[in-house]
């Protein structure tokens, strides 16, 4: 090889210019990807120096805030351009997180970047206009080649339009490099034909892969899930009209369209693992608006989508649990449904024949021929033994009504001795035929009690009831009655019984539990002390017992006490003891509507003492209907369950008619649900009597109702109480 006498040959030379000429060109291609990057507009890129004030101030800044570049370059800070108020908030919040003191304004926006922590926050950016909008803020500090901090860089995206865009910029010398430099997202450029060509930090940590093993070398697409950019190709080509081939044309086809493109993507790494990834692309433009490569800024999305995927668990889980209680919830109303209908069927078959029994043992006690005085013994007591089945029956519906929260209280200054009187008298007779002792104090007549009267006796009965049931032959009940406070009153049923043991105590009040009384020779259903402790504590008392094996045992309820009130005894037995009212003296027809025999012969028994009226009788619906048309009765007497159409119906059609929609309607019904009494008075009837009736309430509704007809009055039917 020949040489010059002072140097290398000219071939030498000549290949080392070709060497330079290529060096020089690689860096004018990646000078003019850096410049086209930190001239895009779609994020402001404001750079400072080490102070804060701003060095660079990008067209996507000048877009973004309305200032020209040459507004605010060496003139301000970021600060001056950021709501006040949220910079104080973060100096004092950054203040308390780091244990350092830190001053409100540009220092507050940068203090993490200058420590080297990674910052990203939302920020209020105020325009030159004075409009606001918020952003996100990505801050690193510039480093040189020695470490030092030679400026910041603070990336924006306008929030209002796009959460999670991030955006990058290149800059030429130091100042670029330092950009991508920053390890808090991903910088992946590429030329226009998609290879990659420049390959930053926060690429690298979060890809696992080194700029030198993807430069020059592959396309974003080729570390990207495949499955995922063939279902991208698919349907940005149905979205855009256009066939769209599988590979990194999917990836930016949107972006070198012009379109703004932000779209998940999983990326793989080096070592095959996968991580979520929210990319935003921007084409990436020469002087002349040549399309000279493409922007590729990621952001890690994995703690997104964890989040999602447990949100999407707990929202099954969620609908699951619901499907599970909606289909609980169907059963159970099925079953109360069912127990309902049981419960108003049983009401209605147990009533009917209570009526007759009742109400014709209320006619032999008031009626002519006068009973012998043995007779009215024994009558007296087929009507306290009547009322006490009723009360039977009425103790199962009432622990439904009370478990359904439905049960009505009348709670009212209540004698004490009067209703102690009464338990007396009713149980009287069951403790004789069992020789026990009953031995009541007499009770102050001016102590009264907060309380509903029926409820009251109704617990009183059920606890002295059980006591002469369980107590031996010839035994002793013992009733007191203690004032325990001027705001407590207690009445205590003590026997001489077996006892209870203590583990027997604590399950005296489940339902149906008979603490092995089932095989006994005493009848029982073991819902009585239920209901008589959920009455009672619906009254605002308390029910307790103490017992010993061999001895006996001790109930005891307690009231709340109330003051005496001053009644008119001698006017109200006047008004009870007061006849029928006669009213209009000329005949009155009645027409009483009803397929019970025993029933019609007990109203024709009833009105009997009243010769104005008399008495029409149907034994179905439609032949009522056809009577009251045909004879225009003064008041109808109607049953709810009837052959053929209802009761209800019944009235419907009369009232419907001009001829009979005067007629005042009363129901005698063994339907005696407070649904039914409900549903009753809403259809219209004038009263609803409920089976068995009382005579002396059954005549004072008729007499009511007769007076309504002497008016023939278009009032509205104002319903009775109950």
């Amino acid at each position: 090889m020949s040489k010059t006498a002072n140097g290398p040959t000219l071939a030498g030379k000549a290949r080392g210019l070709a060497a330079e000429v290529r060096r020089q060109k690689a860096l004018l291609k990646t000078g003019a990807l850096q410049n086209a990057i930190l001239n895009s507009a779609n994020f402001s890129s404001i750079a400072t120096d080490e102070k804060g004030v701003i060095q660079i101030f990008n067209v996507g800044a000048e877009r973004m805030l309305g200032y020209a570049a040459a507004d605010v370059l060496n003139k301000i800070t970021t600060a001056d351009i950021s709501d006040p108020q949220e910079v104080v908030a973060r100096a004092k919040a950054l203040s308390i997180e780091l244990g350092t003191p830190i001053t409100p304004g540009f220092e507050a926006l940068v203090f993490k970047a200058s420590r080297g922590i990674e910052d990203i926050y939302e920020l209020t950016y105020i325009r030159k206009d004075g409009s606001r909008f918020p952003a996100v803020v990505s801050v690193t500090a510039l480093r040189d080649a020695q470490n030092a901090i030679i400026g910041y860089l603070l990336i924006g995206t306008d929030n209002t339009a796009r959460k999670q865009a991030e955006a990058a910029l290149l800059k030429a010398g130091a100042l670029q490099n330092a950009i991508f430099n920053s390890a808090n997202f991903s910088s992946i450029a590429t030329d226009a034909k998609g290879v990659i060509q420049i390959f930053n930090v926060g690429a690298e940590r979060m890809l696992g892969y080194t700029a030198a093993d993807v430069m020059n070398k592959i396309t974003p697409a080729d570390i990207s899930d495949p499955q995922e950019v063939v279902a991208r190709a698919k349907a940005l080509s149905v979205e855009l009209g256009t066939p769209i081939t599988p590979g990194f044309e999917a990836l930016v086809f949107k972006a070198s369209r012009g379109i703004e493109d932000i779209y998940e993507l999983t990326y793989v790494r080096k070592d095959g693992s996968r991580v979520p990834a929210v990319v935003s692309v921007t084409a990436l433009r020469d002087a002349q608006n040549a399309i000279i490569g493409y922007l590729l800024i990621g952001t890690d999305n994995t703690a997104r989508k964890q989040v999602e995927a447990e949100r999407a668990q707990l929202y099954k889980a969620l609908q699951d649990k619901n499907a599970e209680l909606e289909s609980a919830k169907a059963v159970a109303e099925k079953a109360n449904l069912a127990k309902s209908n049981f419960l108003s069927s049983m009401s209605h078959e147990l009533r009917t024949p209570l009526n007759a029994i009742l109400g014709f043992a209320q006619l032999l006690e008031t009626g002519a021929p006068a009973p012998t005085a043995a007779q009215i013994i024994r009558l007296h007591q087929i009507v306290k033994a009547g009322w006490y089945l009723l009360d039977l029956i009425n103790e199962i519906l009432d622990l439904a009504v009370i478990e359904s929260g439905k049960l009505s209280l009348s709670l009212e200054p209540l004698s004490l001795s009067d209703v102690l009187l009464e338990c007396e008298a009713m149980i009287g007779p069951q403790a004789q035929q069992r020789g026990i002792n009953l031995l009541f104090d007499k009770v102050d007549p001016s102590w009264f009690a907060h309380a509903d009267h029926t409820r009251v006796k109704q617990a009183l009965f059920n606890l002295l009831s059980n006591a002469i049931k369980y107590n031996r032959d010839h035994g002793m009940v013992a009733v007191t009655c203690t004032a325990l406070s001027p705001e407590r009153v207690r009445i205590s049923i003590r026997d001489s019984g077996a006892g209870l043991p203590p583990e027997k105590l604590t399950q005296l009040f489940q339902p149906f539990n008979r603490l092995g009384q089932e095989t006994g020779v005493e009848e029982g259903t073991g819902i009585g002390l239920v209901v008589t402790k959920q009455l009672v504590e619906l009254m605002g008392g308390t029910i307790g017992v103490e017992s010993t094996v061999g001895v006996g045992s001790e109930f005891w309820i307690e009231l709340i006490r109330d003051v005496m009130p001053q009644l008119a005894a001698e006017h109200a037995m006047a008004a009870d003891l007061a006849p029928p009212a006669q009213g209009n003296a000329a005949l009155r027809t009645l027409l009483y509507v009803e397929d019970n025999p025993a029933n019609l012969m007990l109203v024709e028994q009833i009105i009997e003492g009243h010769p104005q009226v008399r008495m029409l009788s149907a034994r179905d619906a439609t032949l009522g209907i056809a009577l009251a048309r045909a004879h225009q009765p003064e008041v109808i007497l109607m049953d709810i369950n009837l052959p053929g159409l209802s009761g209800i119906q019944a009235l419907k059609i009369l009232r419907e008619d001009p001829a009979t929609a005067h007629i005042p309607v009363l129901a005698i019904s063994a339907n005696a649900m407070p649904r039914d009494i409900q549903k009753g008075l809403e259809a219209g009837f004038f009263r609803y009597l409920t089976k068995p009736i009382k005579v002396s309430e059954f005549m004072n509704a008729l007499d009511m109702a007769l007076e309504r007809a002497d008016t023939e009055s278009d009032d509205a039917i104002i319903p009775a109480p109950l």
